[in-house]
């Protein structure tokens, strides 16, 4: 097994006021030639948005375009006709494809917006755009894998424009979980939102994260109670 050790302490920062933001991969302002991508996983910005403020109508095309609601509530408009409310819990997916236009702004004039969007590079361009959200807080189930992107919808996921998978788990102190790979050349990227996690001999905590290769599974040992992101992709496309 090969791993790749993130620390959060070295992921890209930037305060605007209005967006408090870190970058696990380079990302505008921030260029780190060692942290461009992992595979086909591009972005992965953990965002805090300040009340009533936003993110102006911009362009994307030929990206897959994940957004994780973990507090608040996004408003969010693109040039498809979508027009909805995201909230603490749901997942988003918006396949750019040809070329979309969109804005994401805080619903709210008085609470914080907490949110992480992660970008993957398409299996094929220039497709048809695409959206979708699901609400995913209702059916997570402790100690258990919930998939929240798949290729193919697998489990009520939503899909994804590449062969990707997106779990999230949440485990109690002292338990342990193993994380199969859907295929030998893909890699997994383990994001830790809240705990403290062993994987193999590398101790991950809040933020921190770890990139696998060359297996076909791993374990994962909460250390502590532990929110941990999954996110595997092709290694190459």
């Amino acid at each position: 097994m090969k791993t790749e050790y993130h620390p959060s302490g070295l992921r890209g920062h930037a305060n605007h006021g209005w967006l408090n933001t870190w970058h696990s991969f380079s990302f505008a302002g921030w260029y780190d030639p060692t942290r461009v991508h992992f595979g086909a996983l591009r972005v992965l910005n953990d965002d805090y948005v300040a009340a009533g403020m936003g993110f102006a109508e911009h362009p994307h095309d030929n990206m897959e375009i994940v957004t994780l609601m973990m507090d608040g509530e996004l408003e969010h408009r693109d040039s498809m006709g979508n027009r909805e409310i995201l909230r603490r819990g749901e997942v988003q997916a918006m396949s750019a494809g040809s070329g979309i236009r969109h804005s994401e702004r805080n619903a709210s004039h008085s609470e914080p917006l907490h949110l992480f969007q992660i970008w993957i590079f398409p299996r094929h361009k220039n497709t048809e755009p695409r959206y979708a959200q699901r609400q995913f807080l209702n059916t997570q189930q402790d100690n258990a894998w919930q998939l929240v992107v798949s290729p193919d919808g697998e489990q009520g996921s939503i899909v994804i424009g590449q062969d990707a998978w997106f779990s999230t788990v949440k485990l109690d102190a002292g338990l342990e979980t193993s994380y199969p790979l859907h295929h030998p050349d893909n890699g997994a990227y383990a994001f830790v939102i809240e705990g403290e996690a062993s994987i193999g001999d590398r101790l991950l905590t809040r933020r921190d994260a770890l990139g696998v290769t060359e297996t076909d599974a791993f374990n994962i040992k909460a250390n502590s109670p532990l929110h941990l992101l999954m996110i595997e992709v092709p290694m190459h496309w």
